[in-house]
């Protein structure tokens, strides 16, 4: 029972791969059913939600915090299904928003680009140098994403556990070589790393429905303690913390402890 995270490139093969995986291990595959279900749980139209996620942030964003709110309706969707286990999951950010989970096995899968050049070209019908503007393009928006929100390069290899290279790796042999990998013994899930994802998936609830009002709000959860930290210009409002301490405690649904911290 794991959790695999397929990363690619546009017209890198990474979706047949991620495909026939999941239908090889009888796990459930996801890629674009998480966008819509952030979209339709939060009333976000899909469209934001994969800019948010895809496009580098304007100067504007970087003082509103919009993808940061986008980014933490997508996480929490995400989480709410892997803590079912044993799921494929290609869409995009993967290996950043499942990052601290230790039984996730990442997966980078890799093409040379006047290979991915030649795909667009034939699926789009554009030339090739239009095919390689868009594709060179899309790259570059992808890695200025991820070194804004996460400040770490999606192409930086040690964020990795597998990288394969389909230029002469077969997509079939790529699921082979995945699917020995995800065999070892530290991509099964434990009970702690169970726990682990069940404190995250509840922390991205709490934290997906405080975002839009507080949008600089975190939310950790530990040992059954609910832990919120709150910067920003906010004034220290006694009124807002009992609302969000009541809040915090009907999303998790037990007698919990919820702790409310203010930086300024």
């Amino acid at each position: 029972m794991s959790i695999i995270t397929i990363s690619r490139g546009s017209y890198s093969r990474g979706k047949e791969v991620a495909e026939k995986l999941a239908q090889a291990l009888g796990y459930e595959c996801l890629s674009r059913d998480i966008l819509l279900e952030a979209s339709e749980r939060f009333n976000i139209p899909e469209i934001r939600l994969i800019r948010a996620i895809h496009d580098a942030p304007s100067i504007l964003q970087r003082f509103t915090y919009g993808k940061e709110q986008y980014v933490a309706y997508i996480r929490a969707a995400l989480l709410r299904h892997v803590q079912k286990d044993n799921v494929v999951y290609h869409g995009l950010a993967g290996h950043f928003l499942l990052q601290s989970i230790p039984h996730v096995l990442k997966v980078r899968i890799i093409a040379g680009l006047e290979d991915r050049v030649a795909e667009e070209m034939k699926r789009e019908n554009i030339s090739a140098d239009e095919a390689r503007r868009i594709l060179l393009k899309d790259d570059e928006e992808r890695r200025k994403w991820s070194l804004k929100i996460y400040g770490t390069d999606t192409w930086d290899p040690s964020l990795y556990d597998l990288l394969i290279n389909v230029k002469c790796i077969k997509v079939a042999e790529a699921v082979d070589i995945i699917k020995c990998a995800v065999k070892g013994s530290c991509f099964q899930t434990t009970p702690e790393g169970q726990r682990l994802v069940d404190e995250m998936s509840l922390a991205a609830r709490i934290e997906a429905a405080l975002v839009k009002e507080i949008p600089s709000v975190k939310v950790e959860v530990k040992n059954g303690e609910i832990f919120i930290n709150l910067r920003g210009a906010l004034r220290e409002d006694k009124e807002l913390m009992s609302r969000i301490k009541r809040l915090a405690a009907n999303i998790a649904g037990i007698d919990v402890k919820v702790h409310c911290h203010m930086r300024p």
